[in-house]
């Protein structure tokens, strides 16, 4: 296996690590307005995603920093004929993060629902423009042979990309549910629990749905006819569709929710390899798509980078493992009695 392909597994597996570990908590301030009641459980969702969310989006940025050490023409691309798309996902993200340092600030009802507003369109939007983005590049994206984009915001708005979005969002919505139960007790971890299984369903019939769409709107699937082996990838979204739901009716949150993981994951990841070994397909001529071998940098280049990924990434890993298990424990009073806990 030559370093192009290496690294465009780890580019894929990193985008699919994200949207697991990111998704949670853009799912929980999805949810915020449904399920929270109380002031106690507007905080305690806030304590469930507080030692969590920037650790998560560590991932955000080790993935782009991949497309861009890696497959600098590819970043070049993507960064310019998304540069709306992506801008709006920033911004979004940016009061995302205000929400959790200014919320407390002010000891008034408005100023706290504005926040809350705040936390669920930051929660929310980067969701649905996530799915959008990875959709469209599923179906291709408008690249002329001088590889520059030849589309609007509203090109990538189009039934399939919309479609991603959505899906994006039922399954970010259904791991923060399953996270919530982990995280909470009494009856918010009741109406957790009930919240995953009224979005089960959904989800399923969503994913079942999108599966059918993409074999009329992309190519996703000529790596899997031609590679037969391939789709056992299919097997990780199945198996943790099928897991989450016997391990929610026993009320077994962390593998319920691992099993949700098992779903996001295996979902990106078949969608990467389908694309393969394009990073950037062309909708105009599969000519014009950004490749592995069109769009990656130098052997040299690959290779101290793989050192350095062998080297770091486990460091990431080990910390939040470290961070998940010192705050694996549920949101407690004494936990909301600390104003500062998140």
């Amino acid at each position: 296996m030559d370093l192009g392909t290496i690294w465009f597994i780890l580019w894929g597996v990193l985008w699919a690590v994200y949207f697991i570990l990111d998704g949670f908590d853009l799912g929980l301030g999805t949810l915020l307005p449904f399920l929270a009641k109380t002031e106690d459980e507007k905080r305690t969702f806030y304590n469930a995603m507080g030692p969590f969310w920037d650790g998560n989006e560590v991932w955000l940025i080790t993935a782009g920093g991949v497309t861009f050490a890696a497959f600098p023409t590819t970043y070049a691309v993507m960064f310019s004929g998304l540069y709306s798309a992506l801008m709006l996902l920033l911004f979004a993200l940016i009061i995302r993060g205000v929400c959790f340092e200014f919320r407390s600030k002010v000891e008034s009802p408005g100023w706290k629902k504005l926040w809350d507003a705040c936390l669920f369109i930051g929660s929310f939007a980067p969701a649905l423009l996530l799915g959008v983005a990875f959709a469209n590049i599923f179906k291709g994206i408008p690249i002329d042979q001088d590889h520059i984009f030849q589309g609007t915001l509203f090109t990538l708005l189009n039934p399939y990309g919309l479609a991603g979005g959505i899906l994006f969002v039922l399954m970010f919505a259904h791991h923060g549910a399953l996270w919530l139960a982990i995280k909470s007790e009494g009856s918010l971890r009741e109406r957790a629990f009930a919240m995953a299984a009224k979005l089960w369903p959904i989800m399923a019939g969503w994913i079942v749905l999108f599966l059918v769409f993409s074999m009329f709107a992309t190519n996703l699937f000529s790596n899997y006819l031609r590679w037969p082996l391939l789709l056992a990838i299919l097997l990780i979204p199945v198996g943790g569709l099928v897991l989450t739901k016997v391990y929610a009716a026993k009320a077994r949150a962390w593998a319920a929710w691992a099993a949700s993981a098992a779903v996001i994951g295996g979902t990106a990841l078949f969608g990467v390899m389908g694309i393969f070994p394009a990073l950037l397909p062309s909708s105009i001529n599969p000519a014009f798509s950004m490749t592995i071998e069109n769009s990656s940098s130098s052997p040299l280049t690959l290779s101290i980078m793989l050192g350095v990924a062998l080297v770091f990434v486990p460091v990431v890993i080990a910390y939040q493992i470290w961070n998940f298990r010192t705050f694996r424990h549920p949101v407690t009073k004494d936990d909301l009695d600390y104003e500062e806990a998140y």
